[in-house]
């Protein structure tokens, strides 16, 4: 019988063997956005039926779903709903709220905050730009992570072995002409926002919108992310670099009031 063990947390006097394995399960969605049989049966060093039938149970929750033409496994709604009650029980958009409301007024855009979650990004919060030419807010929406700035900007904050193996496929989704489709040319870009602390996004999540995000990391930690959208149009090289100026503030204002709201 083998049981996930965490040097910092004892193991339980009556450990629940099925219950072990499930757990660790969905942690491998963690490291991985999709999962195959195979994946799991090797990780857990179980049989594939034993394997079979825990993703079946997990599907049938909710926590796991299964795409019908790969017939990989991709975590599922009721886990995506879990972690991100988790990720509100830390206050963050309540603590984000006010430092949204200062980048949206000084940068007259809409802004958002996003959390990754696996291969896609989860639009948490937004303040919505007042300008009659402006950029919707995208609030609970979950976009690929590759076709967002706020998505390229978290990836990049990730060990790159983390981002192979999100990413193990070369061909990736287009959700417009502009995105990004193969995974080389995303390592690439991940390269660039590595280098200039920010990442773009032209058109490649949306036709006529454009982007720019950074990471919000705490030491080695990603917490999330936070965007400026605007109309393409608005998306010139002096306003990208003010508002990555604007962004890298903010970044740090979010940290430094989440530890001060832990105290």
């Amino acid at each position: 019988m083998q049981i996930f063990t965490d040097p910092e947390r004892p193991v339980p006097q009556y450990p629940i063997e099925s219950v072990d394995r499930a757990l660790r399960l969905l942690k491998l969605f963690k490291d991985h956005g999709e999962l195959r049989l195979a994946d799991a049966r090797d990780a857990l060093g179980v049989g594939q039926s034993t394997a079979h039938r825990l993703m079946a149970m997990l599907q049938y929750h909710g926590f796991v779903d299964q795409d019908a033409v790969s017939r990989m496994y991709l975590a599922g709604p009721a886990l995506l709903e879990v972690g991100l009650a988790a990720v509100q029980n830390l206050n963050l958009r309540a603590v984000a709220q006010p430092i949204l409301q200062q980048l949206a007024d000084e940068s007259g855009e809409t802004v958002h905050l996003g959390v990754l979650m696996g291969t896609e990004v989860l639009f948490m919060d937004a303040i919505e730009s007042e300008a009659a030419l402006r950029v919707s807010v995208r609030i609970g929406r979950q976009i690929p992570a590759h076709a967002t700035s706020l998505g390229k900007a978290m990836l990049a904050a990730l060990p790159q072995e983390r981002v192979e193996h999100l990413y193990p496929d070369d061909d990736l989704i287009a959700v417009t002409e502009r995105t990004i489709t193969k995974r080389a040319d995303l390592f690439d870009v991940l390269d660039r926002v590595r280098e200039q602390g920010y990442a773009e996004n032209l058109e490649e999540g949306e036709p006529g919108v454009g982007s720019i995000a950074v990471a919000v990391r705490d030491g080695g930690t990603l917490i999330g992310g936070l965007s400026i959208a605007a109309p393409r149009s608005r998306i010139r090289k002096a306003e990208r670099d003010r508002f990555a100026a604007l962004l890298i503030d903010a970044a740090a204002e979010l940290v430094t009031a989440l530890h001060a709201g832990a105290q």
